[in-house]
């Protein structure tokens, strides 16, 4: 067996997530396999470096499998995006990669965007691709809040209370906020860095982030219930079709060259 390495990217607004759903919802993971199975015959599974949730976009997700034939990887990428159609799902990147190569435990850091759109007049064009809100943000009290977060804390306050990891301490390498242009208002991007993530931390925390740009917390609150370590000290827990995987980093890049 052949083990490769894929950098995809997709549109998560109309999969139940990424996973492959008992139900039989449609998932990105399941797409996926299914275009494996047109290119080569059998039941395929494959690991990706992060479980994104229903309507959570990637533009750096990275899933690896194991194919009976060591194909050429660009000729398996542009084969694999011709069986994705019409699904909003691609493969950027493809390489053929180690057999000891896992797309999640040999990850180093993963990266995240979340675009927040600050207008009245609805956002038509990015329907579906930010998080949209009526009011003014202040953009230096967001960034006094998020200089709280920053470092290794326990994020109990800001974990799913669903999260199945073993441990709700993590470290927060990054958060930066900057403010561009959009018309009629502003576009907030936050991007958020770090090792691991628990679940819904980063919906968790913008949407805490939000609440203090829109004056309705101090910054100094966003401390406040990090160290509550309470899920009922979170603010309110954003949309999560503002959230995009932007990259999975690793050792040696495996999409290098």
């Amino acid at each position: 067996m052949a083990r490769f390495a894929f950098r995809i990217e997709y549109d998560g607004g109309p999969f139940s997530g990424w996973q492959r759903q008992a139900g039989g919802q449609a998932s990105v993971q399941q797409t996926f396999e299914e275009a494996l199975a047109r290119l080569e015959p059998g039941d395929h599974r494959i690991a990706a470096a992060g479980r994104t949730d229903a309507g959570v976009h990637a533009t750096g997700q990275v899933a690896h499998a194991d194919l009976a034939k060591d194909w050429d990887p660009f000729r398996l990428a542009q084969a694999l995006n011709w069986h994705l159609k019409p699904a909003p799902v691609a493969v950027s990147a493809c390489a053929r990669v180690a057999d000891d190569f896992h797309a999640r435990f040999s990850a180093m850091e993963r990266r995240y965007l979340f675009r927040l759109v600050a207008r009245r007049a609805p956002a038509v064009l990015e329907r579906g691709l930010v998080w949209q809100v009526p009011n003014r943000l202040d953009l230096g009290a967001m960034r006094a809040g998020a200089a709280h977060l920053v470092g290794r804390h326990d994020f109990t306050t800001f974990r799913a209370a669903m999260c199945q990891a073993d441990s709700p301490v993590k470290t927060l390498d990054e958060i930066s906020i900057e403010e561009l242009p959009f018309p009629g208002g502003a576009e907030f991007r936050f991007h958020l860095r770090a090792r691991s993530f628990l679940h819904n931390q980063v919906r968790s925390i913008v949407g805490t982030l939000e609440r203090v740009g829109a004056g309705a917390w101090p910054p100094e609150r966003v401390g406040e219930a990090l160290a509550a370590r309470d899920r009922a000290a979170c603010g309110p827990v954003c949309p999560p079709h503002g959230l995009y995987l932007t990259r999975v980093s690793y050792p040696a890049d495996p999409f290098a060259g």
